[in-house]
């Protein structure tokens, strides 16, 4: 049985999709682009703070659950540059106590509303 998960501490979706989905102990965190939910805007910077924003919006769903940045087991990272890589490594990086999840990083054409990272996660219980 599927159970949708949602906060009020992160960016309402923009499309027909959940901000989360968990099915058998698995957590399925859509893509999160780096708007603060407070006020709906990108924060000021580039990929970093971008890649900050991300990993707070994340961090809120997670915490939805009861869950942390330790139960990350993969992690999708969506940039619209690969000239962006090591400035989004340095702050992901930053975002993990001890192992790293698995993860994909691939630069695509372009992201919604122009943003210069987006992130997906997979947690487990």
């Amino acid at each position: 049985m599927k159970k949708v998960i949602s906060t009020k501490n992160a960016p309402a979706a923009i499309g027909p999709y959940s901000q989360a989905i968990e099915v058998n102990g698995l957590i399925f965190i859509s893509g999160q682009l780096p708007i603060d939910p407070a006020t709906g805007q990108f924060p000021e910077g580039g990929v970093k703070e971008q890649t900050l924003q991300a990993f707070k919006n994340i961090k809120a769903i997670l915490a939805e659950e009861g869950l942390m940045t330790d139960n990350i087991v993969k992690t999708t990272v969506l940039l619209a540059d690969m000239s962006l890589f090591a400035e989004m490594n340095e702050v992901y990086a930053s975002q993990f106590n001890g192992s790293f999840p698995a993860r994909s990083a691939f630069a695509v054409k372009a992201l919604p509303k122009d943003a210069l990272v987006e992130i997906e996660v997979i947690a487990s219980r």
